[in-house]
């Protein structure tokens, strides 16, 4: 399947070049990803011929192409040419793409990793810290924080149960801030702005300006409750353990160790990774949870982290060459690892950074994501109302911005929400929640009119009367709702 260039009285040999027929798939893959015409050189290889109807799907053959690279390529690594770019893939599995890329940070042969999307897209990953940075709020603490989050979110749902996506985003995002940072920094939304704009322009020439906005930003909040805290303008303090089982949390670093500058990387990094696990890993994990595909929270957020892993690609630059096992790696190669389309890559937090020799900041990130589907499924109920999904039929991907989860009362199996296709009376059920609903939003309007504050002057007294307008109107709506419902349930 490959050529390889025959350099017996060379030590290391160079990568093997992949056919043009293989350059094809990878192409069609990145370039067309549900096109029917995809079908055709995956035909001409041999995939997916008895593997289901959408084996051959744009999903399909991605999913595909590790397993066949690893049976034709002897298990060494592929130059694979496609538009975007010629990529070095790794064929020998997890394993090997791992023992590659560890090889290459050891050497410092690699430069900053860029995020691939399926399409061919690159976007910016937040810099992995070497220096790591104790959050604000200890894993063993996390309980009391999230559960009051929770809380306030459960009381922003609509009358069916349902969570927009941008309250669900928004209240994570909070959380992040306030469990990473400090409690301060929990309504700094700016924060949360700068970080992604940072984080957007890894590698790209406004970065630096974009990194020193989030350095005076973070500067804002000093360290909580550490007498070693350094003065205002450090963001954080050193790691110190928490006694948390599993915590991936480095040890103390005393303040003559790293200095504020030292600091900011780290926090930066920390709080990106528990945004990205906070909004978007815990939802896929409850909608995992919902369908019966996980038994635990922690077993809900290890297979969304498996499945669904935020980074789903990377490109790593090399910048210097260096040799690995017998192979000349040279400079000005890019490393494409895809755990995303590699079934074989084992569950855990590695898939939220591209770090591929370890990072302290995935397993505190991975213990928020426990703790938000702990506190939800403790208090609710999570439904899957769109997309249809089920234990045995996961999709090979899932945004988590295209999730509808309803949260129900514990308990309560009877007011099930309707999706596409259901029975008049399902939607009855709804039509009857709604109008609670409208009749709850009514009463408050009026208790607020009510109120002895408007009686001063005669803006006062104008402004109530909008309130008792709006009041009624809530309460007819409410019960032409109301009556919708029970003829949809007779």
């Amino acid at each position: 399947m490959t050529t390889v260039d025959n350099e017996a009285d060379t030590a290391a040999r160079r990568p093997a070049t992949a056919w043009p027929l293989e350059n094809a798939v990878f192409s069609a893959a990145m370039v067309a990803q549900r096109l029917p015409w995809v079908a055709a050189p995956a035909r001409a290889l041999g995939l997916g011929l008895e593997l289901g109807p959408d084996a051959l799907s744009g999903a399909g053959v991605t999913r595909l192409l590790p397993a066949y690279l690893r049976r034709t390529g002897s298990g060494q690594p592929v130059q694979v040419r496609t538009p975007f770019g010629t990529f070095l893939v790794p064929s020998g599995g997890a394993g090997e793409a791992e023992d590659l890329l560890v090889r290459a940070e050891e050497a410092g042969a690699l430069g900053p990793a860029v995020g691939l999307t399926a399409g061919g897209r690159r976007y910016g990953l937040s810099p992995h810290a070497t220096a790591a940075c104790e959050p604000a709020v200890p894993v063993a603490e996390l309980a009391a924080p999230v559960a009051e989050e929770v809380g306030r979110l459960l009381m922003a749902r609509r009358g069916d149960g349902t969570l927009e996506w941008d309250d669900w985003y928004g209240r994570m995002l909070r959380l992040s801030r306030r469990v990473v940072v400090a409690a301060a920094a929990a309504e700094d939304t700016l924060l949360s702005e700068v970080l992604a704009a940072t984080t957007a322009a890894a590698g790209t020439r406004t970065y630096a300006s974009r990194a020193a906005a989030l350095r005076r930003r973070l500067a804002l909040y000093p360290a909580d409750g550490d007498p070693a805290a350094p003065e205002a303008g450090a963001p954080g303090a050193a790691v110190r353990d928490t006694g948390a089982p599993g915590a991936a949390v480095p040890e103390a670093r005393s303040p003559e160790d790293a200095g504020p500058e030292d600091r900011v990387p780290g926090v930066a990094h920390l709080l990106a990774l528990v945004s990205e696990a906070a909004a978007g890993t815990s939802l896929q994990a409850l909608a995992l949870l919902a369908v019966g595909a996980a038994a635990t929270p922690e077993e809900a957020v290890a297979e969304a982290l498996r499945r669904f892993p935020p980074v789903t690609a990377a490109v790593y630059p090399v910048l210097t060459s260096f040799t690995w096992r017998d192979l000349a790696v040279e400079s000005g190669t890019e490393i494409l690892f895809a755990p995303g389309a590699d079934a074989g890559v084992p569950s855990g937090p590695a898939g939220l950074c591209e770090a591929r020799s370890g990072c302290a900041a995935t397993g505190f990130a991975a213990r928020v994501a426990e703790e938000i589907v702990s506190a939800v499924a403790a208090a609710a109920r999570p439904v899957v109302i769109s997309p249809e999904l089920g234990a045995d039929r996961l999709p090979a991907a899932l945004d988590p911005r295209t999730l509808l989860v309803a949260l129900l009362p514990l308990g309560d199996l009877s007011d099930l929400l309707p999706v596409h296709g259901s029975a008049p009376a399902a939607y009855g059920s709804l039509a009857r929640a709604s109008s609670a609903r409208l009749d709850r939003h009514a009463e408050s309007l009026a208790a607020c009119a009510g109120h002895n504050g408007w009686n001063a002057d005669e803006s006062g007294e104008r402004f109530r009367m909008i309130l008792l307008g709006h009041a009624a109107r809530c309460a007819e709506a409410a019960d032409d709702v109301r009556r919708a419902a029970q003829r949809l349930a007779d």
